[in-house]
């Protein structure tokens, strides 16, 4: 009998079979306390010098105009015209001067029906043919050139070749009037100037 009863009910062990575990105990820590778990900080990201407007760089007053053409790969046919003429070279190098200029982006110039140095289709030939050349290259080149910065909206300015022009905002893109070109950004703020790139030719003849 004892052995079918012990098979149906297991034996439950005596109360002190097993003693009590003592209870742990948690220390408690000062939040001043040096040995505490550091709460991970949370520092604002850092801003960078970078401005994502596209007509507002950030200004580089120590640098000139002739430094900032330069690296604008965009605008390399623009670029390589100013150093062919050496006073216009030493003007954009001077950060006495105060300019701004509009500078064509290459796709710009190269769709032209003439180069900018042709008048017309003869203009060049001749023995004073380099002289026309010249001239006319001039012209393009202050087409393109005002003798003040920053331009204002609305601001009536002539270019320094005489021609009076302003530019306007449309739906959050400068337009030079009244030619009606767009500017695609402003390329440079530095010491003597502005330097604005364009997607079209101002008129120059």
């Amino acid at each position: 009998m004892s052995s079918e009863r012990d098979k149906n009910f297991p034996i439950v062990p005596p109360a002190d079979a097993h003693p009590a575990r003592p209870t742990p105990k948690i220390k408690i820590l000062h939040p001043s306390s040096s040995s505490s778990p550091s709460t991970p900080s949370k520092d604002p990201p850092a801003k960078d010098n970078i401005s994502h407007d596209k007509y507002a760089p950030q200004p580089q007053m120590s640098v000139s105009l002739s430094d900032t053409i330069g690296p604008h790969r965009s605008i390399s046919s623009f670029s390589s015209f100013t150093r062919m003429n050496a006073s216009l070279a030493t003007l954009l190098a001077d950060l006495n001067a105060n300019l701004t200029v509009l500078a064509p982006l290459n796709s710009a110039i190269e769709s032209l029906p003439r180069k900018p140095w042709e008048g017309s289709s003869d203009d060049t030939d001749g023995a004073d043919g380099p002289d026309r050349a010249s001239r006319n290259m001039d012209s393009f080149m202050r087409a393109h050139l005002l003798g003040v910065a920053p331009w204002r909206e609305g601001q009536k300015v002539k270019t320094l070749g005489g021609r009076e022009i302003w530019w306007e905002g449309r739906a959050g893109v400068r337009v030079v009037c009244p030619d009606g070109i767009e500017v695609e950004r402003v390329g440079g703020r530095v010491g003597n100037g502005e330097l604005w790139i364009l997607k079209g030719v101002l008129k120059y003849t």
